[in-house]
């Protein structure tokens, strides 16, 4: 995830990327969980984390992860 490591985030969900000069902007929930990829957790430790901090089930967690992930693979990010 070397790219991932370079994107600037900031606090309010705007996603910069250095390399291309594309941004982006991400909700809450994304935004958790591309300050914890950039942390170098595992899927099972972000999606824990998420059930944790935002009140889902573990089902609804895992589905938000695996698509929040194929979304950044489709911008080439991971």
């Amino acid at each position: 995830m070397d790219r991932l490591s370079q994107l600037a985030i900031n606090d309010e969900g705007f996603v910069f990327d250095p390399l291309t000069g594309e941004s982006f902007t991400v909700n809450q929930t994304g935004l958790f969980i591309l300050k914890e990829l950039k942390e170098g957790k595992s899927q099972e430790e972000i999606v824990q984390d998420l059930v944790e901090n935002f009140e889902v089930s573990k089902e609804e967690a895992e589905r938000d992860l695996v698509d929040f992930i194929e979304k950044l693979r489709s911008y080439r990010l991971i």
